[in-house]
């Protein structure tokens, strides 16, 4: 059997999904996508086992997706917006079942915030902010000048991650048509340190029902994220 046989020659869907994902890091990896070491291999897995998938439907399906002249961005798209709820679901329930705290210790203390903070000094930015970027590739791909993005930073409208000695980047999470999302800068103000600030924007929040508050900022859901933001802190 070699490795481009088809289902019907005995290739299992897993490890057609193994060697697509393989193929897809290659790629990623070639032409420099700008993603940590978690999200590169991620996306190769997704990439991988959606693709191997497809050859194992029944003919109807296949005719079915062929069929299809939509926008496959997207579909994307929606595809995870739907895993990120049904993940956020699952761990709000499983928080659930693990403890039942009372309505007056169930929001975090300060000195829990400021634990937090202090653990985040200690981390790659690498293994939890996500895609970040610093000025030069912001200048070059989002046509932001040094400028604008240093007087963004001193209003503090961006958020900015140091790393090393003075060297700050920047995640790209928060940028929309070349400028930071509003509210940005109220959440901010609400939460100092901007580790602890991106931690919280970007992860499904309970106090936003597991939706991911920079994820509401893109969708121009201020008004909630920075209530939610201010309660927090």
């Amino acid at each position: 059997m070699t490795r481009f046989q088809n289902p019907s020659e005995g290739i299992s869907q897993e490890a057609l999904a193994g060697l697509v994902a393989e193929a897809v890091q290659q790629a990623l990896t070639q032409y420099g996508v700008l993603l940590d070491t978690e999200a590169l291999v991620m996306a190769s897995k997704i990439a991988g086992h959606v693709a191997a998938a497809l050859p194992f439907l029944p003919p109807v399906q296949r005719l079915a997706i062929g069929s299809f002249k939509g926008g496959w961005t997207g579909l994307a798209a929606d595809f995870f917006r739907v895993i990120t709820d049904k993940i956020a679901s699952d761990d709000s329930a499983d928080r659930a079942f693990e403890r039942s705290p009372k309505p007056e210790t169930a929001r975090p203390t300060a000195r829990q915030i400021a634990d937090r903070a202090a653990d985040l000094q200690s981390m790659l930015i690498e293994d939890w902010a996500g895609e970040v970027a610093g000025s030069t590739y912001l200048e070059e791909k989002l046509r932001i000048p040094r400028s604008t993005l240093h007087r963004w930073q001193r209003r503090g409208e961006v958020v900015a991650l140091r790393k090393g000695g003075r060297k700050h980047v920047f995640p790209l999470a928060q940028f929309v048509d070349g400028r930071p999302v509003p509210g940005i800068s109220d959440v901010l103000s609400a939460i100092a340190s901007p580790r602890l600030a991106w931690f919280w924007l970007s992860r499904p929040s309970p106090e936003l029902d597991g939706r991911v508050p920079i994820e509401m900022l893109r969708e121009d859901m201020v008004e909630d994220v920075v209530r939610a933001a201010r309660a927090l802190s």
